[in-house]
């Protein structure tokens, strides 16, 4: 991957945008979020929703039934600065994260628990690409700001608050759990021509030894502006 400018995006030289975060991930061997204790009292006995099967991305389908004939120009660049889910009452406030040492994808600290992260190495919300906002299902002390992700379905909205005043607003057209170990990173992170949105936290089946076997991943495309 290229050099990276003050805002930790690649610069021309590191191929713009997704392209760019694809090659990251696929170096640092697809490790996304690693975040997630799992098991604690707040949690309930079942853990965080899960996607059902029938909620699964399908882009053909998205086009045909969520996104309006008028499709909304991209954006040009502005940091998001909150995450709104309406469907899951998630309002929260968004920081920057990049890469760690290790080459993994930086979620906000573990106290910040209500906190999600844009990972600036990813375009922002609204432009065109696909931006990845990242965040704890749960921390030491409970349930966290993307706990409820599994339980979205087709059609919620996602709203991204921008610092240039705009609301981005994306259509969810796909709720999945993807493996830490072979994540379809071209697959999730591919520019479609049009602004999608990723969000990612931990999911799947947990065990006190590895944690969260997977990823949630929440597939979603610009559908309004505000």
């Amino acid at each position: 991957m290229g050099r990276s400018d003050a805002s930790g995006r690649p610069d021309a030289t590191g191929r713009h945008g997704a392209w760019g975060l694809i090659a990251v991930v696929l170096l640092v061997g697809v490790h996304l979020v690693r975040g997630g204790t799992g098991g604690t009292d707040d949690l309930g006995s079942d853990g965080p929703p899960q996607p059902l099967s029938a909620a699964a991305p399908d882009r053909a389908r998205a086009e045909a039934a969520l996104v309006p004939a008028s499709v909304p120009d991209p954006l040009p660049p502005s940091t998001p600065v909150r995450v709104r889910v309406p469907a899951v009452r998630t309002d929260a406030p968004i920081t920057k994260v990049g890469l760690d040492a290790d080459g993994w994808i930086e979620a906000p600290p573990p106290e910040e628990n209500r906190l999600a992260g844009w990972f600036t190495g990813s375009v922002t919300p609204g432009e065109r690409g696909t931006a990845v906002v990242v965040g704890h299902v749960d921390t030491p002390s409970g349930r966290a700001v993307f706990y409820d992700l599994g339980a979205l379905r087709k059609g919620h909205r996602v709203e991204i608050a921008r610092r240039d005043g705009r609301t981005a607003v994306f259509a969810v057209y796909g709720v999945e759990v993807v493996p830490k170990e072979a994540f379809p990173a071209e697959r999730v992170y591919g520019d479609a021509g049009v602004p999608e949105l990723r969000l990612i936290t931990c999911g799947g089946t947990f065990t006190e030894e590895n944690g969260y076997a997977g990823n949630v991943v929440v597939s979603a495309r610009l559908v309004d502006v505000r």
